[in-house]
């Protein structure tokens, strides 16, 4: 079947994601870093990290309603000069403001703007692409957000090493211009729908997205639920621990914490073209067994920290992360297409960023946890304690793919 995924807009719409992407991953990469080099406090980082994560999880079902009822381009191309008007705001403060008030603020913003952004973009794709082409669209979505997580990190982490926070401010700042004005020529067809006053609209939206997820389709509500263990557990454990048993359990530099963060962007990019190539052979039913295989790469992180030496450890926590990253994308752009496929248009923009919303509320509980646990457990036991919650709950879910109908990939 000859498909028309290609088309102008969307493939403008990729193009700004990738400039923008780069941008935020190089962005990222260094503020983290930067508090954590700084403080050298694992239960600090994971507080502000934490911190940080509370206006994505506030603010993506707020742009999922906006998604739904303004024009999709413009909320990217505000969004994205915001952005880069947070970067310079930020290269003017350093030095004046106190360290860790200025970053925890900069992480906040930035993470509030990322939660109001993406829902816009994954509302956008069954707008951009015919329902047929749902899953190559939504694979090349995560490419593109893997290609600009691969970059950053890498080039993030021989940017900081070299030159410091300074000049990572100004490429992302810039990253950001770019893509707001190559999004100013993006057209993503737009339903108006009727005003309303904010309290009686966030009423409205909200009441139409939780009785589509509680009595329409519960399933979907069930995987929200499933992904926010998994962030708990997992995802949270991840985006405190490797930086921290990188730079301070094995004492290695920025360069090689990059260079994992850019494996993780790596697997997430080869986890995407695998869904890509295999598009609708891919059965949703059976999309638990990427996930169960993710949460097994765990298990070699933990056990290398116990019984290898510094680099071959680093190795194979590394090579364990691309793996678990290429897995993991396996299963999110299965999801994703499901969702979109089983949810009316008109209800997208605010469904997934319900779906988002509900994932990611677990996520600041988790990294302020592992921030603490990182300080008073061996770096292994805490790795491989992880691996067991979620192995379990993987198991767990293995009931709800059990409930799709056996025709849901055809239909």
């Amino acid at each position: 079947m000859k498909t028309t995924l290609w088309k102008k807009d969307f493939t403008l719409m990729l193009a700004g994601q990738v400039i923008s992407l780069f941008g935020n991953g190089v962005l990222r990469f260094a503020l983290p870093l930067y508090l954590l080099s700084e403080t050298g406090s694992s239960a600090l980082f994971g507080l502000v990290s934490a911190l940080s994560m509370i206006p994505m999880v506030l603010l993506t079902p707020v742009g999922g309603m906006i998604a739904d009822r303004v024009h999709k381009q413009r909320i990217m191309v505000v969004l994205d000069f915001s952005t880069a008007l947070l970067a310079g705001g930020y290269l003017f403060l350093q030095g004046k403001v106190p360290l860790i008030p200025l970053v925890t603020a900069a992480m906040m913003l930035l993470s509030g703007i990322g939660g109001a952004y993406q829902p816009s973009v994954q509302a956008s794709v069954p707008l951009l692409v015919e329902k047929k082409d749902l899953v190559a669209a939504n694979a090349a979505v995560s490419l593109v957000s893997s290609l600009a997580g691969l970059l950053g990190p890498v080039l993030g982490g021989m940017l900081y090493g070299g030159f410091g926070l300074r000049l990572i401010l100004t490429v992302s700042g810039l990253c950001f211009f770019v893509s707001a004005v190559m999004e100013l020529f993006i057209r993503i067809p737009h339903i108006p729908r009727s005003r309303q006053p904010l309290f009686a609209m966030v009423k409205t939206d909200m009441g139409e997205s939780f009785r589509f997820l509680f009595r329409e389709k519960p399933l979907l509500m069930k995987g929200g639920l499933l992904a926010c263990g998994l962030n708990l557990f997992l995802s949270a454990m991840l985006m405190v621990g490797m930086p921290v048993v990188i730079t301070q359990a094995l004492g290695l530099d920025s360069v090689w914490y990059g260079y994992t963060e850019g494996a993780l962007a790596a697997g997430g990019l080869l986890g995407g073209l695998f869904a890509g190539a295999l598009g609708s052979r891919l059965k949703i039913r059976k999309a638990y067994q990427s996930l169960f295989l993710c949460t097994l790469t765990l298990l070699p992180m933990g056990l290398s920290l116990l019984w290898l030496p510094v680099f071959p450890a680093y190795l194979v926590i590394t090579a364990s992360a691309l793996l678990l990253m290429a897995l993991s994308t396996i299963f999110s752009v299965q999801m994703m297409a499901y969702l979109q496929k089983e949810t009316p248009k008109a209800l997208v923009g605010k469904v997934l960023s319900c779906i988002i919303a509900l994932s990611g509320c677990a996520m600041p509980l988790g990294q302020a946890l592992y921030g603490g646990l990182f300080e008073l457990l061996p770096p292994a036991a805490v790795v491989l304690a992880a691996a067991a919650a979620s192995l379990a709950i993987t198991l767990l879910g293995r009931q709800l793919f059990r409930e799709i109908p056996e025709d849901a990939d055809e239909k």
